[in-house]
């Protein structure tokens, strides 16, 4: 987790930029392997992470499900994923150290996966990752460890269990959360807009939770849990470099999380509406002489699917509102308030035809209140945030045999265009930069075997 001094330094909403791009990959070979079914039966586009109501039911019941053969290799698979980014303008000095200023050619992550059941009530899904976009060693990405069972109560059964996971929202089953939101993959080589709720990544990684759920009726889910910060010394175990680990703002005690969704299905219908939350109590830059920030995230979602003959159509909606208690950074003169709020609005609705050709289109908003030192890097200290992503997709594998698939791959095109960007359209960094400048065309192939 990499902290800058002003802006960073206080603004754990800007810990976003460390969760900075999602690279997200639920869908591994070795689940189509142990399930007997192909990715297309779990992934509305045959390779994740957006899930069908098979695969949230897969994933709920603790990735345990399995067709009973003999499997003749470790539940391992590897990601491979490469890109090509243009921004609008050029970002002088590079787009990162040892990248050009523009049209850069990257090998974003090398990952391996050790995915599946591991006992009958036991699985696994965990990633880790090489990231040759920040050159540093392999570390640990997602895990999520799960006990998972099942009763009846009445007539009504029961799916209930604990996952023990690295990544708030991670754990999640559904798509309208930050961990497996759209888009699935981004440019680690363009700029993105600072502020984000902790919620959006700011703990990936640096923290390790364990919570309970239980799924009623295969209606109502409830789930409940906490964090904690995972000490200096194993979280340089784990990959994270020593200098990222000096800038953090780490979690003081635990950090509740707390999870309620409603779901139904009805003919080729699929509905959610979810609310989620979590609290963070947090030594600013890891000084504690003054106290801790307080960190509230209250989030409402919605997930809608609607899947007929050759062609599914998805809907994603998210709100998380966030009050920030800033009185040690206030203090510390990190802050010259001691609140603020930020909200984050993101909807997404995608057309995907033979779960092979895919077409997202996206929008995303935030804004709240301006500060002048824990915004110092925006020019009108603000932190609004506005733009539009549109997404095509080629998928060509992972509708046949899944004892005979070996490979899976997407072939994307993408392009975000922002409306404002930190906090004004025009000149946003006091240097001349406008949003418009920051509009990124990536494109990129994600394979997985």
């Amino acid at each position: 987790m990499k902290l800058k001094s002003g802006l960073l330094f206080v603004s754990l909403p800007a810990l976003a930029l460390v969760a900075q791009i999602p690279t997200n990959a639920e869908a591994v070979p070795s689940f189509a392997r142990q399930t007997g079914v192909s990715c297309a039966t779990c992934h509305t586009t045959a390779f994740g992470p957006a899930l069908t109501s098979f695969g949230r039911d897969f994933k709920l019941k603790g990735y345990t499900m399995s067709s009973g053969a003999q499997q003749k290799l470790p539940p391992v698979s590897v990601m491979v994923l490469g890109s090509f980014t243009n921004t609008k303008a050029d970002q002088d000095g590079g787009a990162a150290p040892g990248f050009d200023d523009n049209d850069n050619l990257a090998l974003d992550e090398v990952s391996l996966f050790y995915a599946g059941r591991i006992a009958s009530k036991v699985g696994v899904f965990s990633q880790f990752t090489y990231d040759d976009v920040e050159h540093h060693g392999s570390q640990w990405d997602i895990v999520d460890l799960r006990y998972a069972d099942s009763t009846m109560l009445g007539k009504h059964s029961v799916v209930y269990g604990l996952s023990l996971n690295n990544t708030p929202t991670s754990q999640d089953l559904w798509n309208s959360t930050p961990a497996w939101g759209f888009p699935p993959v981004g440019s680690a080589l363009a700029p993105t807009p600072a502020a984000a709720p902790i919620l959006e990544g700011a703990f990936d990684g640096t923290v390790v939770g364990l919570s309970g759920y239980a799924m009623f009726n295969d209606m109502i889910y409830a789930e409940v849990g906490a964090y904690k910060m995972l000490a200096n010394n194993w979280q340089r175990n784990f990959g994270i470099s020593s200098d990222a680990v000096a800038e953090e703002s780490p979690i003081d005690g635990l950090a509740p999380y707390w999870r309620v969704t409603l779901q139904h299905d009805f003919g080729p219908h699929y509905t959610s509406l979810g609310l989620i939350g979590m609290t963070a109590d947090v030594e600013p830059g890891g000084d504690s002489s003054a106290g801790t920030d307080r960190y509230t995230d209250l989030g409402l979602d919605a997930t809608y699917q609607f899947t007929t003959g050759s062609h599914i159509f998805t809907a994603n909606l998210s709100y998380i509102h966030e009050q920030q208690d800033l009185d040690a950074s206030h203090a510390l003169e990190a802050a010259s308030s001691t609140s603020n709020d930020l909200n984050t609005v993101r909807g997404n609705a995608g057309w995907i035809y033979q779960q092979t050709y895919a077409l997202t289109a996206g929008a995303f908003v935030i804004n709240g209140d301006s500060d002048s030192l824990v915004y110092a890097d925006s020019r009108t200290n603000s932190p609004d945030s506005q733009g539009y992503t549109l997404q095509a997709e080629y998928i060509p594998f992972g509708k046949g045999d899944p004892m005979t698939s070996w490979t899976n791959v997407r072939v994307g095109l993408q392009y975000t265009y922002y409306t404002k960007f930190d906090g004004s359209t025009d000149d946003y960094d006091g240097s001349g930069r406008s949003a418009e400048d920051n509009n990124t065309l990536f494109a990129f192939v994600w394979l997985n075997f």
